[in-house]
C-alpha cells in the first residue's frame, strides 16, 4: 500500500484528492495549517483508517515517512494570498524545499500543483508549457505568481542536482464542491450572489476570458501524473479548454440558479489576466486525460453545494 502525503489536503482540490487516493486503496497523511483550508473538508474520511491528519505549515520542515507527495499547500484566491503576501511566498518557495529535501530523504515521488498563474496577463494564447509568461514580478500578484514560477525552478533544480523524481502540473481555473464561502474567485463569488439575490460583481467589462475545469477532472490529472513514467516531469497544463467570457459566467450562473440578482462592473484589478485558455496537448497526448464535465453540469453541482452550505449557516 502506498503511503501518500498530501499537503494542502483539507483544502478544496486538496480533500478531494484525498478522497481518490484513499479510494484507490492507498493510506494517506493529509497535511493542512487549515489558514485557509477547514477539518471540515475531511471530517468524513476521519474514520477510515487509512487517512490521518496533521496540522501543520510547510515553511517549517517535518519528518514524515512517505512514497509519494502531493504538493497543494498555498493560499489559491487572490483575496487569500495577498492578504499575507510575504507568507505566501515563504508557502511556495520555502515550502517546496522543505517538501523537495522530505522527498529526497524519503526516496519519494512528488508532485507540485503549480499554476497558470505564472503565464501572467499571457500574449500567447491558448498558453502552451513552454511559453515563459509576462508577469510584473513587483504586482501585487507577484507573491503567488512568482512563488509558485520560483517553486517550479527549485523542483526542476533538485531533479538534476540530486535526482529527485518530480512531477510539476499547471492547474488552470478550477471549481467545485468544497469551494469556501469567502473564496473570492470568479466562479464561487457569483454563485453565492446569486443564491443571496446580490449583485454579481464583474471586474472590467466582462469581456475577459478563462477556462473552468471541474474539480473531478482535474484531481484525476493529479493521479494519472504522479503514475507516469519518470521521464515524465512536467511542466504539464491540466485545465478545460473551453473558453468564457466572464460575463457569459456571470449569466449562466444566473440562470442555473433562477436567480434575479443583476450584475455590476467594477474596476479591474492590477494585472489581471485579460484570456486564460490551456494548451492541453500534453496532457492529452502523455496522460492521456482531458476533462469530461462540462460546465453547466459542473456548476449545477457546485450550486447545490453552496445551497446547502447556506442553508446550514442560516444565510440562505
Amino acid at each position: 500500500m502506498s503511503r501518500i502525503l498530501v499537503t494542502g489536503g483539507a483544502g478544496f482540490l486538496g480533500s478531494h484528492l484525498c478522497e481518490a487516493l484513499l479510494a484507490r486503496g492507498s493510506e494517506v497523511i493529509c497535511l493542512d495549517n487549515c489558514s485557509t483550508g477547514s477539518e471540515e473538508n475531511v471530517q468524513h474520511l476521519l474514520e477510515n483508517a487509512s487517512f490521518s491528519f496533521i496540522n501543520h505549515d510547510i515553511i517549517t520542515p517535518i519528518e514524515v515517512r512517505c512514497d509519494e507527495i502531493y504538493n497543494l499547500a498555498c493560499p489559491a484566491s487572490p483575496i487569500h494570498y495577498q492578504k499575507d503576501p510575504i507568507n505566501t511566498f515563504k508557502t511556495s518557495v520555502t515550502g517546496a524545499i522543505n517538501l523537495l529535501d522530505l522527498a529526497r530523504a524519503q526516496g519519494a515521488k512528488i508532485l507540485q500543483a503549480s499554476t497558470s498563474e505564472i503565464y501572467g496577463d499571457p500574449k500567447e494564447h491558448p498558453q502552451k508549457e513552454g511559453y515563459f509568461g509576462n508577469v510584473n514580478p513587483i504586482g501585487i500578484r507577484a507573491c503567488y505568481d512568482e512563488g509558485k514560477r520560483g517553486a517550479e525552478t527549485l523542483f526542476f533544480d533538485f531533479a538534476r542536482k540530486y535526482d529527485v523524481d518530480i512531477k510539476v502540473v499547471r492547474i488552470f481555473n478550477t471549481y467545485g464542491p468544497r469551494m469556501s464561502l469567502e473564496d473570492g474567485r470568479v466562479v464561487s463569488g457569483f454563485v453565492v450572489q446569486a443564491l443571496n439575490q446580490e449583485p454579481l460583481t464583474i471586474f472590467g467589462d466582462g469581456s475577459q476570458t478563462r477556462s473552468f475545469c471541474y474539480v473531478d477532472d482535474l484531481v484525476e490529472g493529479f493521479v494519472r501524473m504522479m503514475v507516469s513514467e519518470s521521464s515524465v516531469k512536467g511542466p504539464i497544463n491540466l485545465g478545460n479548454p473551453g473558453e468564457f467570457t466572464v460575463l457569459e459566467l456571470a449569466n449562466l450562473v444566473i440562470k442555473l440558479t433562477g436567480s434575479s440578482s443583476p450584475i455590476e462592473f467594477r474596476d479591474l484589478p492590477q494585472d489581471d489576466p485579460t484570456r486564460r485558455r490551456p494548451d492541453i496537448s500534453l496532457a492529452s497526448n502523455i496522460l492521456k486525460w482531458q476533462p469530461e464535465v462540462p460546465l453547466r453540469d459542473g456548476l449545477l453541482k457546485t450550486i447545490e453545494y453552496f445551497k446547502s452550505k447556506l442553508n446550514g449557516t442560516g444565510l440562505f
